[in-house]
């Protein structure tokens, strides 16, 4: 129930956010064709790639929420990272081809002509549309590798509003309509690490590795602290998505612990071990004897 309430509490702030970023990229467009401003095209352009991301995210939430299946055992959560990765692919693409654009822009000015008041006004109503949108996905960005990218796309698009606005001050202020250029490699300066970085996050669970904020030595220090654990080996922690970790090993105990018949006992201990100090919810202990772990010192380190 509790993880229902999270996914539709999520839902719905991803369908807020994306109705806001419609509407303002309908007005961006419009205003970037009739003040000429590339900021606002950049923006727009940035906007645009975020009703994609965000679309993608609430598509990947609803996907994520579908419960587990004979072919799918651990259900469909990790298509909140695919999103992810999607998204921060979108990202990168748009900061490329503004920042062309703008270079392009600063070596060829001339014939650039930039309506300033109009550039100014839009700039200042997606800087609020983007504060509220934050403001919206804040509470939930490190919860989901997905809200995060939608998160960081609204960010980019505050920063950008941000830009586009000091640009129309300059220019309406000292006519420098190289301005306009210069804020557009600014925002597209500000959008390719964000996109890099999400990628990055994106490739980690894809590829398995050990979640960023796990030590696996200090999660054996825990497990060997246990009474009748003598040694843990073949340990293996992923995660199926971010906040998702999954954990794996092979625990060598003592004989008394058979032979007293505490082998549920031990499993509990390690269990809630590894749920209270390192938030892991899904373990999988193989216990052994030590002679079957000599056995297996020829397969695992």
């Amino acid at each position: 129930m509790g993880h229902d309430h999270h996914s539709g509490a999520t839902r719905t702030r991803l369908a807020i956010v994306l109705a806001i970023v419609v509407t303002v990229l309908v007005v961006e467009i419009l205003g970037a064709i009739f003040s000429g401003s590339l900021a606002l095209f950049a923006d727009a352009g940035h906007m645009f790639s975020d009703s994609i991301g965000l679309t993608v995210a609430l598509v990947a939430t609803v996907v994520a929420a579908r419960p587990a299946t004979e072919r799918a055992t651990f259900g469909y959560q990790r298509a909140e990272v695919f999103g992810a990765l999607i998204n921060g692919l979108i990202l990168l693409f748009v900061a490329l081809s503004v920042g062309v654009q703008a270079i392009i822009r600063m070596v060829h000015p001339e014939g650039v002509e930039v309506h300033s008041v109009p550039m100014l006004i839009i700039g200042v109503v997606g800087l609020v549309a983007n504060v509220v949108a934050a403001m919206i996905l804040r509470p939930q960005a490190t919860a989901s590798i997905n809200i995060k990218g939608a998160y960081l796309e609204v960010l980019g698009d505050l920063l950008g509003s941000f830009a586009a606005i000091i640009a129309a001050v300059v220019i309406l202020s000292t006519g420098f309509m190289a301005a306009d250029a210069i804020a557009s490699l600014a925002i597209a300066l500000f959008i390719a690490p964000r996109a890099v970085l999400l990628l990055r996050d994106a490739a980690r669970v894809l590829s398995e590795s050990v979640p960023v904020e796990t030590s696996i030595s200090e999660i054996r220090r825990h497990l060997l602290s246990a009474e009748g654990v003598v040694d843990v080996h073949d340990v293996h922690v992923w995660a199926i998505t971010t906040g998702h970790p999954v954990f794996s090993a092979h625990v060598v105990v003592a004989d008394e612990v058979f032979a007293k018949a505490r082998t549920g006992q031990l499993l509990d201990e390690l269990n809630e071990c590894l749920a209270e100090h390192f938030d892991v919810e899904h373990s999988t202990f193989q216990l052994e004897p030590a002679e079957h772990a000599e056995h297996e010192e020829q397969t695992h380190d």
